[in-house]
């Protein structure tokens, strides 16, 4: 059994853990709410900008844009948005869950990810799974310009052939305690949320229609990703808020219990002094 003067220096430093832990969950407390408020923000451009699109599509659809060809699916990008740091909880486990039965299911090689996130790069690479593109370093908050890059590259990989369809595999963020694995087509447009709102419809294009939708696709890609990333990053900071909430409670449970053990140990060696005392002082008589 613990000495006293252990269970006393046990104490101190789980106490110490514990208000870490409520420190961290304040934090993320904080950050969720402005993630929350990007992510709510974005969603009414994206909406906007699918349903302009839709009736576009509708309007255009002897047009052959390079974005909405849907060819033979031999090889897929699977864009994983996990995040850079840990004590999140499930929050990277669930969606890397999701995306190692994708790639057992697959044939080798037909699934190639962009992983976004160092949680997801480093797992994927002790595996040994194919990873065509990595994103690290995250921003503290959503990034349109990180959203630009990697859809540039991703409609660019699309475009030369390398890939024939990209999808994104990310977490919705539903409230703080329920976040959800999702995963979406995001090339080749039209397969998605436009295939399912657009409709038929005329238009008249100036200049022409070609202009109009190498201006158009690229800010639906754009923000279409960049609405993922925000939703992600909701969803990560509200899984480390619960993580260290749970975390700071534990702790404080783990110290009333290693308290109630060093109280005992205190009165158990106080009654043996008490009885080294009187058997003592009975002796002397």
């Amino acid at each position: 059994m613990a000495s006293l003067k252990d269970l006393r220096r046990r104490i101190r430093a789980t106490k110490s853990m514990q208000q870490i832990f409520k420190a961290m969950e304040m934090v993320a407390a904080a950050k969720l709410r402005r993630a929350h408020a990007r992510a709510q923000a974005a969603n009414p451009y994206a909406t906007k900008i699918t349903a302009m699109l839709a009736n576009l599509s509708g309007a255009a659809a002897e047009l052959e844009h390079p974005l909405f060809k849907a060819r033979e699916v031999k090889t897929t990008a699977l864009v994983l948005i996990t995040a850079d740091r840990g004590f999140a909880g499930p929050y990277n486990t669930a969606v890397l869950r999701v995306a190692e039965q994708r790639l057992k299911a697959a044939a080798r090689g037909s699934v190639q990810c962009v992983v976004v996130g160092r949680k997801g790069r480093d797992y994927l690479r002790r595996r040994g799974y194919p990873v065509l593109a990595t994103h690290t370093d995250l921003p503290g908050e959503a990034s349109l310009e990180l959203a630009r890059q990697i859809t540039s590259d991703l409609t660019e990989r699309f475009i030369r052939g390398e890939v024939d369809k990209v999808e994104i595999l990310y977490t919705h963020f539903v409230n703080a305690i329920v976040r959800k694995v999702l995963t979406e087509t995001f090339l080749p447009i039209g397969t998605g949320s436009v295939a399912q709102s657009a409709g038929g419809g005329s238009a008249i294009f100036e200049p022409n229609a070609e202009s109009i939708f190498a201006e158009l696709l690229p800010r639906y890609a754009t923000a279409k990703l960049y609405a993922s990333l925000a939703d992600s990053l909701a969803s990560e900071h509200s899984a480390r808020m619960v993580a260290m909430g749970s975390a700071r409670k534990n702790a404080g449970e783990l110290v009333d219990s290693l308290t109630l053990t060093r109280n005992r140990l205190r009165q158990a060696a106080i009654t043996r002094e008490i009885s080294e005392l009187v058997g003592g002082a009975e002796a002397l008589n």
